[in-house]
């Protein structure tokens, strides 16, 4: 175990981990960030709506630029997976493997992980999301698809508020269930009907990419679409939030104040990991809200002083 502790552990290195980093640094505080290399944001091969690049920016190259930005200011990015969290005292204990390290407050930016429609291997599914073929947040790169033929694989009430919201950009939409026939309430189909939005009984499956689309066998045919979005829910990663006790919602988000600080004194959560809107710019600004926080927190035990 290193003998000082750290000012604050940052678990999580994608954007809201990283902006952290930026603000802790340049609050001139020692701080370690572990990063474990899977950032949700480096599936983006381009984001349109990050404001100041009009042209895009992928999403691998904006998590090595505030890598680079948090370095310069002295942040420590490890590349180590934290498997354990406690609080011992008035010191929080993070483990990594067989390694245990020290601090006075520790920020959860572990995101989420989408899950992935069944029978798709990982090197066609990098492929496809590499093309705009297979996409995940329609609030992202809904613009992209515009007037484009696209399927949404889902069902229920989520699969329908999904493929409605891409309704706004195309008349072409079609909601496929993920296995065997659709579960739909009326409302549900009534809205789906409004809208022209057809549905396709599933499973789905024998992904390809053909002709430049992305081709699947559903029930009753083989079908091909510009893009693909799969409405199949999300994994939180808040299991390290649970270990300490933290408050989590009924799906598994972690509860935080106005200031993203937990019912554990000196626990911060930002980002995916919070229940919200899942956007780069609302992971960076509850970010800046929980560095800021976590600095005066810290200011108040001891003065912040050159």
């Amino acid at each position: 175990m290193a003998s000082e502790a750290d000012d604050c552990i940052i678990v999580g290195a994608g954007p809201a981990g990283l902006t952290a980093a930026i603000y802790l640094a340049r609050y001139y505080l020692k701080i370690r960030l572990f990063d474990c290399g899977t950032s949700r944001a480096s599936w983006i091969p381009t984001s349109h709506n990050h404001a100041g690049f009009p042209e895009g920016v992928n999403g691998n190259e904006l998590l090595e630029r505030m890598r680079e930005q948090a370095g310069k200011y002295g942040a420590a990015i490890e590349p180590k997976r934290a498997t354990d969290l406690k609080k011992v005292g008035e010191c929080f204990i993070v483990t990594c493997g067989e390694e245990e390290y020290r601090a006075r407050t520790v920020l959860l930016a572990t995101g989420v992980v989408n899950n992935r429609p069944e029978g798709i291997d990982a090197q066609l599914h990098d492929e496809a999301l590499a093309r705009g073929l297979l996409r995940y947040c329609p609030v992202c790169d809904g613009y992209e698809v515009t007037d484009k033929r696209v399927a949404v694989i889902g069902t229920g009430a989520h699969g329908t508020a999904e493929a409605q919201f891409v309704r706004t950009y195309t008349r072409d939409v079609t909601l496929i269930s993920p296995d065997g026939d659709h579960d739909l309430s009326e409302v549900c189909s009534a809205q789906l009907a409004q809208a022209g939005i057809r549905r396709v009984a599933g499973p789905c499956g024998g992904f390809a990419i053909e002709n430049g689309q992305l081709a699947l066998d559903t029930a009753d045919e083989r079908m091909a679409f510009d893009s693909v979005y799969p409405a199949l829910g999300s994994v939180v990663r808040s299991g390290l939030a649970a270990k300490i006790g933290a408050k989590l919602t009924d799906e598994d988000s972690v509860i935080v104040d106005d200031h993203m600080e937990t019912g554990i004194p000196g626990l911060f959560a930002a980002g995916d990991v919070v229940a919200g809107l899942d956007q780069i710019s609302n992971a960076m600004g509850q970010a800046g809200v929980a560095s800021t926080t976590i600095r005066n927190h810290l200011a108040r035990e001891k003065p912040l002083r050159r």
